[in-house]
C-alpha cells in the first residue's frame, strides 16, 4: 500500500469531486475572455461579464453542487476592470488556480482559506497595476511596432500596411495572453498555501485601499458636478463654486457619489433605480438653478 500520496487529494472519479484542470482548460478560458472582451461591458461591473464568461467551463468542472457553483458565479461577477493580456491572462489563470484550491477545500470539508474576500481583493488589487503595464507596453509600443513595420506598404497604397498590423497585434496579444494564462496558474499552484498568511494579507489589504484611492480619482474625475448659485453681498459678488473650490474642492462630485453609495447600502444595488432617482434630483435642482 502506498503511503506517500497525499491524504487531502481529490479522486477525481468519486461522484461531486472537482475534476483536474489541464492545459487546455486555461487556455480556452483565456480564449473566451479574449474573444469577449468589452463585449458584455456594463456601467456597474464593467466587464466581469468576460470574466464570468471565461471561468464558466473551468467552475462547472469544478463545482458539482448547484448552490457552490451559484456562489461561485457570483464571486466572478463582481466588479473587474483590466487590461486583455497581461491584466486578463494572468488573473484568469491566477483565479483557475485560487478556484480550484477553494473547491478542494470545499469538496474535503476543510476550514475555507480561500475566501471570497481574499479571491476578490487579490483580483481587485492586480487588475489596476496590471492594466496600467499592459496599456503602456501593448497600446502604447508594440501596436506602433507592428504600425511602423507596415508603413511603408500603406505609403504604396497597399492594403497590407493596414491590415498587417491589426494581424499582428491581435496574433501577438492572444499568444501572450495565454502564455500569461498558464503563467497566473502556475503561479496561483504554488501560492495558494501562503495566500491566507499575515503578509499577504497585509499586501492584499494594501493594494485593496490603493484600489479604493483609484476608484475615488476615477469619480472625481468623471462625475461632474458644479453650482451655478451666485450671491451679491456688499456690493460683492459671491460665486458659491468659487468659494467651494477654494475650501472643499470636489465636495459635490464626492457627495453625488456617496449619496448613490448609501442608496446601494439601503436599497441594494439596483443601479436602473438608483439612476432613475439621481437623474430626478438632478433636473429638479438644475431647474431652481441650484446644480
Amino acid at each position: 500500500m502506498d503511503t506517500t500520496k497525499n491524504k487531502n487529494a481529490i479522486p477525481t472519479t468519486q461522484a461531486g469531486a472537482p475534476e483536474q484542470l489541464t492545459k487546455h482548460d486555461i487556455d480556452r478560458a483565456y480564449m473566451r475572455f479574449f474573444f469577449a472582451d468589452e463585449i458584455p461591458h456594463s456601467f456597474d461591473r464593467y466587464i466581469a461579464g468576460a470574466l464570468l464568461y471565461a471561468m464558466m467551463p473551468i467552475l462547472r468542472k469544478l463545482y458539482k453542487e448547484p448552490e457552490q457553483l451559484k456562489a461561485a458565479y457570483k464571486r466572478q461577477m463582481l466588479f473587474f476592470n483590466t487590461q486583455a493580456t497581461w491584466g486578463g491572462g494572468i488573473i484568469t489563470g491566477l483565479m483557475s488556480s485560487l478556484e480550484s484550491e477553494r473547491a478542494r477545500q470545499e469538496y474535503s470539508r476543510e476550514d475555507i482559506t480561500m475566501t471570497d474576500d481574499i479571491m476578490y481583493n487579490t483580483k481587485a488589487g492586480l487588475m489596476g497595476a496590471l492594466a496600467g503595464i499592459g496599456d503602456a507596453i501593448d497600446s502604447g509600443t508594440i501596436q506602433y511596432i507592428f504600425i511602423a513595420i507596415a508603413l511603408p506598404w500603406a505609403q504604396q497604397g497597399s492594403g497590407l500596411g493596414a491590415l498587417i498590423p491589426f494581424v499582428l497585434f491581435a496574433c501577438y496579444q492572444l499568444g501572450i495572453g495565454l502564455f500569461f494564462a498558464r503563467t497566473g496558474f502556475k503561479m496561483g499552484r504554488s501560492a495558494t498555501t501562503l495566500m491566507a498568511s499575515s503578509g499577504v494579507q497585509t499586501a492584499i489589504s494594501m493594494l485593496s485601499i490603493l484600489g479604493m484611492f483609484m476608484m475615488g480619482i476615477i469619480a472625481g474625475s468623471y462625475v461632474k458636478v458644479s453650482s451655478p448659485l451666485e450671491f451679491i453681498l456688499s456690493g460683492k459678488k459671491f460665486v458659491v463654486q468659487d468659494t467651494l473650490n477654494t475650501v472643499l474642492p470636489g465636495i459635490l462630485p464626492l457627495t453625488v457619489v456617496m449619496g448613490v453609495y448609501f442608496y446601494y447600502v439601503k436599497k441594494g444595488l439596483k443601479v436602473t433605480q438608483s439612476l432613475l432617482w439621481l437623474t430626478g434630483i438632478l433636473l429638479v435642482l438644475a431647474a431652481f438653478h441650484i446644480l
